[in-house]
């Protein structure tokens, strides 16, 4: 039996429960500001980009179907849609064609989560990533791009959120915005490269087996040639599979490696791998409830702003009682419509004249802020997320402790260390330099 002296041992052995620490950290201003910024900037590039108009969109639709919506339905039909609708067909962009059909798939595999529909949710996160699939095969220079662009503000800000949790977290400290932005952008390379390192492994050694694919054209050796390397073809697949699920496994892990111990781009990937294959059941426990936490999370925060409009609005119909001057229509309505728990946006203002055109576009506005904050809040849960599962996996895997975290006086000593020696040699230099004493 337990006795009660070592009950308080067990609890604080228990370190799932901190993960629950992930809420209160991801609402500080900060962070919120942070993912706001980061948000805003990816944003603000797609709508740019999405200049471009790109995507085969059928004209006069309701829904606005697009090439999408035809290659998640039918992928084989992809090819009649193109042709007919090379004349007639409209052109939207890659962002928010994107943006609207993943929003949608997350808010649908969020509610089957709740009703523990396990087999739909999984179908909506396949449909999620067979979506990116689909603009990585049919957009692949413009998603290249966005990419690129997006991993550079990602490595900045998102590795700025990572360091303020990991400090907070292990110090109970709450570095400023400077700060915390300074010490990610001075470990940018390693921020950016990570996530391309494994990437760029598994390309080095599946160039290996092309090239044994190539000795197979041979006439008559080529098969022979075959035979002879599969085995090292099987060990360099082996290899790759290695790498892919340790990738995908431990690429949350990566930003915090380089936040809470300083890491380089491969310390942060042997670490991330290390703590994936050496407790992947822990991982995965701490995983399942950090989506589960996250969900229920998102979905309070969700109608926190849901009720913050919805409030905000009644209030304001109170005080509203003239209407519209044109057609006698509601005067709120016209440049506020009400919003929906799910549609926080609402189906849009009706304007009939230039002012309420302009009244509806401040509203709207103040309202997309409002959804970025709430965008915000899942990036900033995300990166405290992984940051505490990093620490807690760091503990069990390696036996450091929680408090234990990379600091700029680590720096200094490691830079100190570095000249002493320097100024040490120097020293003997200058006393043999200077001139003999002077004889009477």
């Amino acid at each position: 039996m337990v006795n009660g002296k070592d009950s308080p041992q067990l609890i604080n052995d228990l370190l799932f429960p901190k993960i629950f620490q992930s809420f209160r950290m991801s609402i500080q201003p900060t962070k919120l500001i942070i993912a706001f910024l980061a948000l805003a900037i990816i944003c603000l590039v797609g709508w740019i980009m999405d200049f471009s108009k790109t995507v085969v969109a059928t004209p006069g639709t309701k829904e606005r179907l697009t090439e999408l919506n035809i290659y998640m339905t039918n992928p084989a039909q992809m090819k009649s849609y193109f042709e007919g609708l090379k004349q007639k067909g409209e052109g939207v962009g890659v962002f928010s064609t994107l943006w609207h059909f993943e929003s949608a798939k997350f808010h649908n595999a969020l509610k089957e989560l709740f009703e523990l529909n396990f087999a739909s949710m999984g179908k909506n996160i396949y449909s999620y990533f067979d979506a990116i699939g689909w603009a990585l095969r049919y957009h692949t220079v413009y998603c290249i791009i966005f990419f690129v662009i997006s991993l550079a503000v990602i490595s900045i800000f998102g590795g700025a959120i990572c360091r303020i949790a990991a400090l907070q977290f292990s110090q109970g400290e709450k570095p400023g915005l400077t700060e915390a932005l300074r010490f990610s952008t001075k470990r940018f390379a390693s921020y950016f490269t990570a996530p391309f390192a494994p990437l760029g492994i598994i390309i080095f050694i599946g160039v290996f087996i092309f090239l044994l694919g190539l000795l197979g054209n041979i006439p008559r050796a080529g098969e022979l040639i075959i035979g002879i390397g599969m085995p090292l073809a099987l060990i360099a697949g082996a290899l790759i599979a290695t790498i892919v699920i340790g990738a995908a496994a431990g690429f949350n892990l990566m930003f915090p490696a380089i936040a809470y111990d300083g890491s380089d781009c491969f310390d942060s990937i042997s670490r991330s791998f290390s703590y994936v294959y050496a407790r992947p059941w822990r991982m995965l426990f701490y995983t399942l409830i950090t989506v589960v936490y996250g969900a229920i999370c998102y979905t309070f925060v969700r109608f926190f702003a849901f009720l913050l409009l919805w409030v905000t609005r009644w209030f304001l119909d109170l005080g509203i009682w003239a209407n519209n001057m044109t057609n006698k229509s509601d005067k709120l309505t016209a440049i506020w419509s009400k919003p929906e728990y799910m549609n926080l946006l609402g189906s849009g203002p009706v304007t009939s004249n230039w002012s309420e055109t302009a009244g509806a576009f401040l509203v709207t506005i103040f309202l997309l802020v409002i959804v970025g904050l709430v965008v915000s809040f899942i990036i900033s849960f995300y990166f405290s997320a992984s940051t505490i599962i990093y620490s807690l996996m760091r503990n069990k895997v390696d036996n450091t402790a929680l408090e234990d975290v990379y600091t700029h006086f680590d720096e200094e000593q490691t830079e100190s260390s570095i000249t002493e020696p320097d100024s040490e040699q120097s020293q003997p230099e200058q006393e043999s330099q200077s001139p003999p004493p002077l004889e009477e």
